[in-house]
């Protein structure tokens, strides 16, 4: 067995756990807390398929600074385990058969898909950054555009949304 399989197993394992830990623990700081285990164990498959520029961004975006707005929101709410309502039996049977019947379909899906293209080759250039950025910038130049005028209208959006109207309340109190 080569060393990239032993760590693919391993990180796999550790994604599955980290999973498992976010959907089973009542407590929401450790769920936050085993979703970075989670995003750091996608950025060791992201290193494995060599897609190092995918890693690092995933660590630096998700398990840095989402996870941190994560906690803050979290800690703002001051989520209580005795305020939280009771669920009902026959919510929690529908969530396990969606559930059930979710990963039949995946694995249906998966089970007859082709495995021989997926794998990455050491020593190739697929992943690297040089690869993305020919591909963002000549490929698909004008989707990438439109991407980033739909951000920034969606920023303005935030801004407008969110500034407060000053009315002749505000301006006399």
């Amino acid at each position: 067995m080569e060393i990239t399989q032993i760590l693919f197993w391993f990180l796999a394992a550790l994604a599955l756990f980290g999973a498992i830990g976010v959907v089973a623990s009542k407590n929401p700081i450790y769920s936050v807390l085993y979703l970075i285990i989670v995003f750091f164990a996608i950025s060791g498959h992201y290193i494995l398929m060599n897609a190092q520029f995918l890693a690092i961004v995933n660590i630096i975006v998700y398990a840095g600074a989402i996870m941190v707005l994560f906690l803050f929101v979290i800690m703002l709410m001051n989520l209580n385990t005795e305020t939280e309502p009771v669920k009902n039996v026959y919510m929690k049977m529908a969530g396990i058969v969606s559930g059930l019947t979710f990963m039949i379909v995946l694995v249906a899906a998966l089970s007859h898909s082709d495995t021989q293209n997926i794998i990455m080759r050491p020593g190739t250039s697929v992943g690297l950054i040089e690869n993305l950025g020919k591909a963002l910038f000549n490929t698909y130049v004008v989707p990438f555009e439109i991407s980033s005028v739909l951000f920034l209208s969606a920023m303005i959006g935030a801004i407008v949304i969110g500034k407060k109207d000053k009315t002749e309340k505000d301006i006399a109190g």
